[in-house]
């Protein structure tokens, strides 16, 4: 990360705060992921680089129950906080965290908020995605667990909006069906809700 902007943005974004399952380890996670994808795609990296470290900066207070959709206070916030240091492409990076969020079935319009919404779909896959299930905040029995792999997290590999997007996520997307199969052989079944 040699950007000036990209370094600024970075020490502020280790200063915030974050809850289990979205924490700064997932930011950085998905920063390399829309590095390479954006590498890949022949996007604009640092206005990438710098959507996927702010792309949950306002995760932890709607968490808390503050503010009600972190994607869009996310996005005004990181707009104010770019004109606050001069970075000139504040509105590219808002639009790509205002349009990241799965909740809202969001397509996006910008090849970078495209790969903003991949790069954060990809950590939910493979074996980071597991665990990441398991730590989510709102816990639950192991049904529960389960129940949101084939709510959300199975589905995502089909929603990539990248050509580069869609290869990364298939042996990711292999993991998650072997480790869904090995846990319903173990627990004796699927229990959960109609799928």
């Amino acid at each position: 990360m040699k950007n000036n902007f990209i370094n600024i943005v970075y020490k502020y974004v280790m200063k915030q705060n974050f809850d289990h399952s979205h924490d700064l380890e997932h930011v950085l996670r998905v920063t390399k992921n829309a590095e390479i994808i954006a590498k890949k795609e022949n996007a604009d990296i640092e206005v990438v680089i710098i959507a996927s470290l702010l792309h949950d900066i306002a995760r932890h207070d709607e968490l808390i129950g503050r503010i009600e959709d972190h994607a869009l206070e996310g996005a005004l916030r990181a707009e104010e906080y770019l004109k606050s240091i001069g970075f000139k492409k504040y509105k590219e990076v808002s639009y790509c965290i205002a349009n990241h969020r799965f909740k809202k079935n969001i397509i996006p319009k910008t090849l970078e908020a495209k790969i903003l919404q991949d790069a954060d779909r990809l950590d939910a896959l493979g074996y980071i995605g597991i665990a990441r299930v398991f730590m989510h905040k709102n816990g639950g029995n192991l049904h529960e667990r389960i129940e949101h792999f084939y709510k959300k997290i199975l589905k995502l590999k089909n929603l990539m909006n990248t050509k580069t997007g869609k290869k990364l996520a298939e042996e990711k997307h292999k993991i998650i069906e072997l480790f869904i199969k090995g846990l319903e052989n173990e627990i004796g079944g699927y229990y959960g809700k109609e799928r």
